[in-house]
């Protein structure tokens, strides 16, 4: 990790998660219907600005402007994936950072399409589940619906061999998170088990992932933080409110009381 090392990553975590509300980056957000709400209020909470423009001849002219952008492949209908396609390249011209969240892929003919050809177009970070990551790569057939069927150990070399391929960072979310750049890779075992009883537990972290790229600099230490931030802001969350109702409010609440020293203090990385 060049000088950086496990001991100093958590300082690093936090001193990024202060860059961020002190920037309030502009992230434009071409998610799924399910979550769009609930991404925009995350981002908000986070510190962060969404966007969520995602219309044929307004997405690809909008992701210069943007600091970041998310893609999420969860409710594809055709006009979104054309927007997705014109904002993945307008995007890539620009330099503006973007995150691929290719949400069941593998069974489903059009998403998985569309993840192909978005792949091609080198996004920044690539996160989903063990199953998505996997299928993906080219490594498998997907998992049963948004569900994964397989382990982030199994998804492991296809995450390596996809991050080597798109240039990016790859991200496997799980009970503990994997995170590669095809040459370095970290273990974050921040997060709760209540993620994965509400909607968008997975797509709200892509969006995250996207507003912590918005600072520039490194990818794969960006992911990190932000990975671990959001974790952190699950485990508090769960201990003041631990049903899946209560506890998607206080999942924003957390995540706008989360203070860089909380970070410092308890992030867990491998």
């Amino acid at each position: 990790m060049n000088s950086r090392t496990p001991s100093t990553l958590p300082a690093l975590a936090g001193r990024r998660l202060d860059e961020l509300r002190a920037s309030a980056p502009l992230v434009q957000a071409i998610t799924n219907t399910v979550v769009s709400t609930v991404t925009a209020n995350s981002l908000l909470a986070l510190g962060a600005s969404p966007a969520m423009v995602d219309a044929p001849g307004e997405a690809g002219a909008f992701a210069p402007i943007a600091d970041a952008l998310l893609i999420n492949l969860g409710t594809p209908q055709e006009n979104t994936v054309a927007a997705m396609h014109e904002a993945a390249e307008s995007a890539g011209r620009a330099g503006t950072p973007w995150v691929l969240d290719p949400v069941a892929v593998g069974a489903l003919p059009l998403r998985t399409t569309a993840a192909g050809l978005l792949v091609a177009a080198r996004p920044t970070v690539v996160r989903g589940n063990a199953s998505e990551i996997i299928a993906v790569a080219g490594a498998g057939s997907g998992g049963r619906g948004t569900d994964s069927t397989a382990t982030v150990a199994d998804a492991e070399d296809a995450a390596r061999e996809l991050a080597v391929r798109t240039g990016g960072v790859v991200a496997v979310s799980g009970a503990v998170d994997l995170i590669t750049d095809g040459t370095r890779t970290a273990r974050v075992h921040n997060g709760h088990i209540l993620l994965t009883r509400v909607t968008g537990g997975g797509c709200v972290l892509g969006a995250v992932m996207a507003a912590f790229t918005a600072g520039g600099g490194d990818p794969f230490e960006a992911v990190i933080a932000a990975t671990v931030v959001y974790g952190l802001a699950a485990e508090r969350a769960a201990a003041l409110a631990p049903r899946p109702g209560s506890f998607s409010v206080a999942l924003l609440d957390s995540l706008d009381a989360v203070t860089a020293g909380l970070v410092e203090q308890k992030a867990i990385i491998r």
